[in-house]
């Protein structure tokens, strides 16, 4: 599907070829007219769905991580959203657009109708969602605590609008663009959730000397020793984010354990001038975090993958014998029996910390070294498929993002 760029005004900086007419330049109170949902007090919301109930749209459903869903019961015709309804949050996180849902809706809600034989509705869905419009509809919402999006501020914004067909085609084009990202995100929530699902069969739980799942060509039971008996520790030393620059040594800070790293470390996005007395990889370290919130925060470890990092203050390294793999014990570290020990280890109240000390006792429970790198190998493989639709979904994200600057005049 072909786009070609011009320079005109009165036209987007990319376009598809065959549409050359001028785009009209309107407001928003020109096709659109907004409406409010309906406030009902938690107490009078329902939680369980029935025949006589409607889904209740409140902000709660604009957050993934939220499994908050209410229901209400004599909703009025007006503040009903059917699928093809455009909504858009007005007060405290502006802008929200949603689209597709059938229900009542919450007064931080505006319905967005419009005529449909003049403005395709998926056009007018990315329409609200471009970068200028967004832009607008914050400044109208104002700098308040919180911010509100008054209705003269919405109908006042200016918009160039294309002929019907043109409008079709473009928002075909980014709901394809949509589903196509979706797809690569059902693909990494399915990828992370079999790595997890093997991760809690192929460790040994409680008083278990095997895993539940295990390599066929290995039956032997798996060791208990300390930590402490199996390695050398130290602790890297003295960065901040404050330390960090554009440019420089790469260097592997210890709140990127729990937000941003794998099991392998092999490549880092942050970078610090070189100080004395640097700690520096050798490639093979683990790293554990010694600090963070919460104790599940820092009961996690990586493997510095690479020679030539630079270790910043707040990690504890682990050096290890010729008896563990280093794969292997950042796995199991990071999930089932000795992760649960090493949260009950972890010490703090504001920030919870975690010693070298605390390490050194850690219950290790491993297999022969053979069984350990197949192990490691196993999931490093998840890890770089994990990687690699990570970072298809992420440039999607970003061609979206500029097409959604440069598709729109």
């Amino acid at each position: 599907m072909g786009v070609i760029k011009i320079d005109k005004k009165k036209y987007p900086t990319l376009r598809f070829p065959e549409f050359t007419d001028d785009w009209e330049q309107c407001k928003f109170r020109d096709f659109t007219k907004i409406s409010q949902g309906l406030q009902i007090a938690i107490s009078e919301r329902f939680t369980e769905p029935k025949e006589d109930r409607l889904f209740y749209i409140t902000n709660e459903f604009l957050n993934p991580n939220s499994s908050v869903v209410y229901y209400i019961q004599d909703a009025p015709k007006s503040v009903i959203a059917n699928k093809k309804d455009i909504l858009m949050t007005r007060t405290g996180n502006t802008g929200k657009v949603v689209t597709g849902v059938y229900g009542a809706f919450h007064n931080n809600f505006f319905k967005i109708s419009y005529d449909e034989s003049k403005v395709n509705h998926l056009y007018l869905f990315y329409l609200l969602n471009s970068n200028y419009v967004q832009n607008e509809i914050r400044i109208g919402a104002g700098s308040s605590t919180i911010p509100d999006l008054k209705h003269p501020n919405f109908y006042r914004i200016k918009v160039k609008i294309p002929e019907f067909s043109e409008q079709t085609k473009i928002g075909n084009f980014f709901k394809q663009l949509d589903d196509t990202i979706a797809l690569h995100q059902s693909k990494l929530d399915l990828l992370k959730e079999q790595k997890k699902g093997f991760l809690q069969k192929m460790f040994p739980k409680n008083g278990e000397k095997v895993p539940e799942l295990r390599f066929w060509e290995f039956t032997d039971d798996w060791e208990l020793r300390k930590l402490g008996e199996l390695a050398i520790f130290s602790k890297g030393n003295g960065y901040t984010k404050n330390d960090l620059t554009e440019k420089g040594n790469p260097i592997v800070l210890y709140g990127r354990l729990y937000t941003k790293y794998e099991t392998v470390i092999n490549e880092v996005d942050t970078f610090v001038e070189m100080k004395d007395k640097s700690v520096v990889s050798q490639g093979n370290e683990v790293v554990v975090p010694a600090s963070g919130e919460t104790a599940e925060d820092i009961s996690r470890a990586s493997v510095v993958g690479t020679k030539g990092l630079i270790l910043g203050g707040d990690l504890n390294i682990i050096k290890l014998n010729n008896e563990i793999n280093s794969i292997f014990l950042a796995l199991t570290i990071s999930n089932g029996t000795q992760q649960k020990e090493m949260i009950k280890r972890a010490q703090g109240k504001s920030v919870v910390h975690l010693h070298n000390s605390d390490l050194k006792q850690l219950n290790l429970l491993y297999p022969n070294f053979e069984e350990q790198s197949k192990i490691g190998s196993f999931f490093k493989q998840f890890d770089e498929a994990i990687a690699l639709h990570q970072r298809k979904l992420d440039m999607l994200k970003e061609q979206k993002k500029s097409f959604l600057q440069k598709m729109f005049a």
